[in-house]
């Protein structure tokens, strides 16, 4: 049998289509508002991230430069090695690579910890955006990141009665060593094969 819908249906069914189409809709920005947070949350933390490695980087470069300085001394070495007599100077370096991620940070120098390093709260220069989500317009992320500066080489100082000229064997991370000539210190461990600069857990 064939039913046959009259005008009257046709005007209830309207007012449900467009609760439906409203209710998607509403779905729709409300992924949106979720998928612009995310994307700001994002930003944040890789500016943190990049502001804190690129601080640390720059004291394991000044680390390094100490190490080369006193490299006939190896008794200094350890203190080096520990992140002992260099100014923790890197968060001006931290403060360029936030900028070129559009984003400001607060960035704390760590050298008193084991491993020592820094520490970096980023926060975006943008905010979330509109959104259905009231306040977001004016909402900013903020992510953290803690970098720090590792050694990956070990020695051991010479004993008593070894010759003074004779420097210890730096035996470093991989199964790489390091047999230095007092006489010849042309070839000396760059940076990256002395500390191992990452992000903390």
């Amino acid at each position: 049998m064939t039913r046959f819908y009259s005008h009257s249906d046709a005007g209830q069914a309207f007012p449900i289509y467009i609760t439906v189409v409203g209710g998607l809709l509403l779905l729709v920005f409300a992924y949106l508002a979720v998928g612009q947070a995310a994307a700001n949350r994002n930003g944040a933390q890789t500016a943190a991230d990049a502001a804190a490695l690129a601080a640390a980087l720059d004291t394991r470069d000044k680390l390094t430069d100490d190490w080369v300085e006193n490299v006939l001394d190896p008794t200094k070495w350890q203190d080096i090695f520990d992140g002992a007599g260099v100014v923790f100077g890197g968060c001006a370096r931290a403060n360029q690579l936030a900028a070129q991620n559009d984003a400001t940070v607060q960035c704390t120098p760590q050298p008193d910890l084991s491993p020592p390093g820094y520490e970096v709260v980023a926060t975006t220069n943008k905010s979330v955006g509109d959104s259905i989500v009231p306040g977001t317009d004016g909402r900013h992320s903020t992510e953290h990141a803690t970098a720090v500066i590792e050694p990956r080489c070990e020695f051991e100082l010479p004993g008593a009665g070894a010759h003074p000229d004779v420097l210890p064997k730096l035996t470093c991370e991989d199964g790489v060593e390091w047999t230095l000539d007092p006489k010849d210190l042309t070839d000396l461990p760059k940076p990256e094969d002395l500390f191992d600069v990452h992000l903390a857990d």
